[in-house]
């Protein structure tokens, strides 16, 4: 009896790179809305008692969170071009669109230092100021790993791991960058615009 190999066809390879981003998404999504709601409850129950929810010397300046809410999307069109360019095998265009999106994360975290110095918070100063430091702070921290991961995948597409039948890193990388910029849409309206 002889023995006979059938070829068979790949085993498609499960997207866990997706998914585990999804999860973490789903988690960091979570997280900030219970800080979110922290805040809006402290704020709400200063108001109802007639105290300012603020001290007079900080302010929340609108024209910083505005800037930095449009380079999110601006960071959000151009990793979303780096995961259209992947997928359609076109390299060139994806190195750049991922480098400008680690540039534009970098200039999201200038603009956030930038605005620290001008809103005078102090996490000692009282409960408010700490929340809108914890939030706020939590968010560059958000930005700064949605920077890396992009620069992770500039360096795996350097590589040739990427190519229009595998790309899902960069695909990742845009989700996570997508609900980075969501998360800070709320922050941006909840804190800066509704004050």
């Amino acid at each position: 009896m002889a023995l006979t190999t059938v070829a068979s066809a790949p085993v498609a390879r499960p997207r866990v790179l997706m998914i585990g981003t999804a999860l973490v998404t789903g988690a960091v999504v979570m997280l900030f809305a219970g800080m979110l709601a922290i805040y809006l409850a402290s704020r709400g129950a200063a108001v109802a008692g007639g105290t300012p929810w603020l001290p007079t010397d900080i302010t929340l300046p609108l024209t910083q969170p505005n800037v930095m809410f449009l380079t999110l999307v601006m960071g959000s069109i151009t990793i979303q071009w780096a995961a259209y360019s992947i997928g359609n095998d076109d390299r060139k265009n994806a190195y750049v669109a991922l480098g400008l999106t680690a540039v534009i994360g970098v200039a999201y975290v200038n603009m956030a230092a930038y605005l620290y110095t001008l809103t005078g918070l102090d996490v000692d100063a009282n409960s408010m100021s700490t929340l809108i430091v914890t939030i706020s702070g939590a968010h560059i921290a958000m930005v700064i790993g949605a920077t890396i991961f992009a620069v992770l995948m500039v360096f795996r597409a350097l590589g040739g791991q990427y190519t229009s039948r595998q790309h899902d890193g960069v695909s990742a990388a845009a989700f996570f960058w997508h609900a980075t910029t969501f998360v800070f849409f709320f922050i941006w309206l909840i804190i800066y615009v509704t004050k």
